[in-house]
């Protein structure tokens, strides 16, 4: 099942709880998917950030199910499952312990501060080099019970609380997890904002060589425990390539926005250059719980000089096509106005950045599936979904648009639409045919794109001609070469 198309979901907004997605994996999805990766269960699981701010990582929410709906999972399909090594919640016990008793709580050290970071103070270019993927200074003001007022870590949010990965509890917390995962049946781990998890003074505190010892370190905790991992870093597509020699997956999240610069450009070239060199030990994403990124596609952000995948220009109108794609509707949820945690992704459905272009999103689809690498696709993707603009007036959290939450009556809706039924008929291709046990090759420039698998007398090649846009896939079957347009595979 190891080299079948995975799902990315949240349980309660495809099936409504951890059985009510099993039964829809096993139902109108059946044999679609090798693995899921079901995004964080734990309690609270409609926190402050849709589940990443864990009250307890050891327990499963109990309005979303059990641990043994989660093994239940796990026999049935490769399981991974989300380890927060960054933060925890506001409301966990460590941190409400802490509140109360300061330097008696068994979680002072592990609680992460200014002061704990900057014993000695920090100077105004210390504090400016800190990098953070939202505006301001990392740190909220918390008053313990005595009324001692302490500055608080926090990346992302004030309900998110950074813990010190250096400290003995908080790597006890975290093996804890793991062994905890691991009974379950789960196979991979995605370390969850494992970039942020080191503070270093005087460095930004992000993808230092300092956190690069510590992913290290999990890692070696992981395989011990018979878990693979992948590590979710947007960053720089360089350190991408760095990161993927240390561990088992890494993210292609480069790939996109350059599936869309392609797109909407009509210029495969930045693609292509990518496909020359990315790790091939990838997980491929078109859409993911967050927005498209395209820090991962532009300048080294420490350092300007080492350039992008995409021009600054190329970047902007990149942008802009995703606004235009969309009808204005993602401009709406990207930014501050949309209290996004994360100001260098957009947030917006795949299908709406391409205009709801039916052919462009197979193109797309078609794209990632041949990119080598393990291919993920996200449960809105899947079904082509629109930007939710009803969720996001209610939320006002821009990832919101992406996140619609499905009833069965809905997904068997949408599952009957001609685009959707394209998309599902190219993945059980995917899955099925022997040429993508083989060899990958990727030709052409500008407008034209060709990306090709061969294995001994099995091949597969996708023909795309990016200003029409038109594409046409071309298969060998029982000795003979067949070629039909996207919409139309006959399989």
């Amino acid at each position: 099942m190891a080299d079948k198309v995975e799902l990315i979901a949240y349980a309660d907004r495809l099936g409504g709880d951890l059985p009510g997605l099993h039964e829809v994996l096993r139902g109108p999805l059946a044999g679609l998917f090798g693995g899921v990766h079901v995004l964080p269960f734990f309690p609270p699981y409609d926190g402050a950030d849709a589940g990443f701010d864990p009250v307890d990582h050891t327990e499963v929410d109990e309005r979303l199910g059990s641990w043994s709906d989660v093994a239940r999972l796990a026999k049935d399909f490769d399981l991974m499952v989300d380890v927060i090594v960054n933060h925890v919640s506001a409301d966990s016990a460590p941190f409400v312990d802490w509140l109360a008793h300061g330097g008696r709580s068994e979680s002072d050290g592990m609680v992460l501060t200014f002061a704990g970071v900057f014993p000695d103070g920090a100077t105004e270019e210390m504090l400016l080099r800190l990098y953070r993927p939202r505006p301001g200074l990392p740190f909220t003001p918390y008053q313990l019970a005595d009324g001692t007022k302490r500055l608080v870590w926090t990346t992302f949010t004030p309900q998110q609380i950074d813990i010190d990965v250096r400290h003995a509890g908080t790597r006890e917390y975290l093996v804890k997890v793991l062994d905890r995962l691991a009974a379950a049946g789960v196979r991979r781990v995605r370390l969850d904002a494992v970039g942020y998890a080191v503070k270093t003074p005087g460095l930004t505190s992000f993808m230092t060589p300092e956190t690069f010892e510590f992913i290290d370190d999990v890692t070696a905790w992981c395989r011990e425990r018979g878990l693979e991992v992948l590590v979710e870093v947007h960053s720089y597509y360089r350190r991408q390539i760095e990161i993927a020699d240390r561990v088992d997956r890494v993210y292609d999240f480069a790939l996109p926005p350059l599936v869309l610069h392609a797109i909407t450009a009509k210029d495969a070239d930045p693609l292509l250059a990518w496909l020359a060199i990315r790790p091939r030990d990838a997980v491929t994403v078109l859409d993911t719980h967050d927005g498209i990124g395209v820090i991962d596609v532009g300048a080294d952000a420490g350092d300007r000089s080492q350039l992008g995948l995409l021009t600054p220009e190329q970047i902007d109108r990149l942008v802009e096509a995703i606004h235009d794609g969309s009808g204005g509707t993602s401009r709406q949820a990207t930014g501050a106005a949309a209290s996004n945690v994360d100001l260098y992704q957009v947030n917006c459905t795949f299908y709406d950045a391409l205009g709801r272009d039916d052919d462009r999103y197979l193109l797309a689809r078609a794209v990632q599936l041949l990119t080598p690498g393990i291919a993920q696709v996200y449960y809105v993707g899947l079904l082509a979904g629109c930007n939710d603009m009803e969720l996001l007036a209610r939320s006002n959290v821009g990832r919101d648009v992406n996140r619609h939450h499905y009833t069965r009556p809905e997904i068997e809706l949408e599952l009957r639409r001609p685009v959707v039924q394209a998309l599902l008929r190219l993945i059980r291709f995917r899955n099925s045919h022997p040429a993508f046990e083989g060899a990958f090759s990727a030709a052409g420039g500008g407008p034209h794109l060709t990306m090709a698998w061969t294995h001994h007398n099995d091949q597969v090649t996708l023909d795309a001609t990016l200003d029409t846009p038109s594409a046409t896939l071309t298969w060998t079957e029982a000795g003979t070469r067949r070629t039909a347009p996207l919409h139309e595979l006959p399989f």
